[in-house]
């Protein structure tokens, strides 16, 4: 069989199970904790902040669209920006277009399977074939040329989008978004989960007030932050940056727990 057309076929199966699982699941997660959800956390901020509106949903997936080839062309994998960002996205805008009612659209696992299901196929056949057409010469120029690009989008382009959407939600998201997006920045690398962590913060305080469920989830991104910084040796550069003897216990942590920064 042609080459071409197996990998057509290939992807046509794939882009429907990518795309049905991963709509149906972000779907779920609205209604979480009665039924089990599937899907990144970011992912559900990040639909949110589209604010249910289908260009806007469009748009965002269409950000990644440039990464995802480029990983596609350059080393013929699919990065996480496909499920987790672009899919979820597309299927939410193109099941909206008609009707903005949640219930029926965004929030519908079974709506939101079946748009995933053709979304999935559609984007996963133009992503492999693209990349399987292309000679492997154009693919290192490809993978040079749009690698820094998506690099630039994702990082600092996302990051400031996200953050100016904090700010404009009042001075308290504000806030809390400025101060995790720049904790997220040094422990992590990137700002976007923390922006996105600290916009859910800001709101819930804006709309509940501090209620045992707003204190237990900034107790929670808290812990979480101190977990990453202590996981990936942060806390170790810090003390170096600042010249601070490090304590003897602290390094004999991160050795048995393989964690000191190389």
């Amino acid at each position: 069989m042609n080459q071409t057309l197996t990998v057509l076929l290939e992807s046509l199966v794939i882009g429907g199970l990518i795309g049905f699982g991963a709509s149906a699941g972000v779907a779920r997660m609205f209604h979480a904790p009665k039924v089990q959800g599937m899907g990144a956390f970011r992912t559900l901020g990040e639909l949110n902040a589209c604010q249910n509106d289908p260009v806007a949903h469009f748009s965002f997936g269409l950000g990644f669209l440039f990464n995802a080839w480029s990983s596609a062309v350059g080393t013929g994998a699919l990065t996480g920006d496909v499920d987790h960002r672009i899919v979820p996205h597309w299927t939410a805008s193109v099941a909206m277009v008609k009707n903005r009612n949640l219930a029926e659209t965004l929030h519908n696992p079974r709506r939101m399977a079946l748009t995933g299901t053709v979304v999935g196929m559609a984007l996963i056949t133009l992503l492999n074939t693209t990349a399987a057409s292309i000679p492997h010469s154009l693919q290192d120029v490809a993978a040079k040329v749009l690698g820094p690009a998506s690099e630039w989008l994702i990082n600092p382009v996302m990051p400031i989008i996200f953050w100016m959407a904090a700010v404009d939600a009042g001075r308290r998201t504000g806030a809390w978004g400025t101060v995790l997006g720049g904790l997220g920045h040094l422990v992590m690398g990137n700002a976007v989960p923390g922006i996105v962590l600290g916009i859910v913060i800001g709101k819930g305080v804006d709309d509940l007030g501090w209620t045992k469920v707003t204190k237990s989830l900034a107790g929670a991104v808290i812990v979480l932050f101190a977990a990453s910084t202590v996981l990936r040796g942060a806390d170790l550069t810090l003390l170096q940056q600042l010249k601070v003897d490090i304590p003897h216990w602290l390094l004999q942590f991160h050795d048995a727990t393989g964690t000191k920064p190389q």
